[in-house]
């Protein structure tokens, strides 16, 4: 049996822009991606809301996801792949950084679990690197990510230029879902569910890779 670890904010965990609150299990894409993997999958879901790459929040505590990665790596070993779906948080104005400073603390996470030993055998887990969706200035996170649409709609070449630099595979969700209008920032069932499906095409396709 095969782990995947999702290590996300809250579009992994799982946020409805319509109530805020969390969806089920089976509608989240973590979830979603697990049934269509089978039974021979363990899928790990580590979302949290407000995790940003690399950065310390000042406002919200414990937010950073390189501080955290690698004792969740450590904590689910041996990991056969993770999927780093990161980036949406930084795009708050508060932090203002470019698109360019996201893509690549997007990889440093990559780097990270590459060096972790954490794969079967003390080996590097395989990483999958997914660039978010453009997010819209709107609903209540309007002011929080102000001017952050502009920078989001730059991710999808910087992710790929990182990824080919780095020889890590990028998932880019803007090929397959888009931001809810709600909120600018969250997912609809519907883009969970294109999203997981999606995903689970992309990890059969790296796992069966030598």
């Amino acid at each position: 049996m095969k782990t995947i670890l999702c290590y996300g904010d809250s579009n992994t965990w799982g946020f409805d822009p319509e109530t805020q609150e969390r969806y089920p299990g089976d509608t989240r894409w973590p979830g979603v991606f697990r049934a269509e993997l089978g039974r021979d999958f363990t899928v790990v879901e580590e979302g949290l809301n407000g995790r940003t790459t690399v950065w310390d929040d000042p406002i919200e505590d414990h937010m950073s996801g390189a501080q955290y990665l690698l004792p969740c790596l450590q904590t689910h070993k041996p990991i056969d792949l993770v999927i780093i779906m990161l980036g949406t948080n930084d795009l708050k104005y508060r932090f203002h950084v470019s698109a360019f400073d996201i893509a690549e603390s997007a990889g440093r996470l990559g780097d990270i679990v590459c060096a972790s030993k954490t794969g079967p055998s003390a080996s590097a887990p395989k990483v999958l690197i997914a660039c978010p969706a453009p997010i819209l200035e709107a609903g209540p996170f309007a002011e929080t990510f102000r001017g952050g649409a502009e920078t989001s709609r730059r991710l999808h070449a910087e992710f790929g230029r990182m990824g080919r630099e780095r020889g890590v595979p990028v998932f880019f969700v803007d090929e397959v879902a888009a931001s809810s209008p709600v909120d600018g920032i969250h997912l609809a069932p519907s883009a969970h569910t294109a999203i997981g499906r999606a995903m689970a095409k992309e990890v059969r396709s790296i796992l069966e890779k030598k």
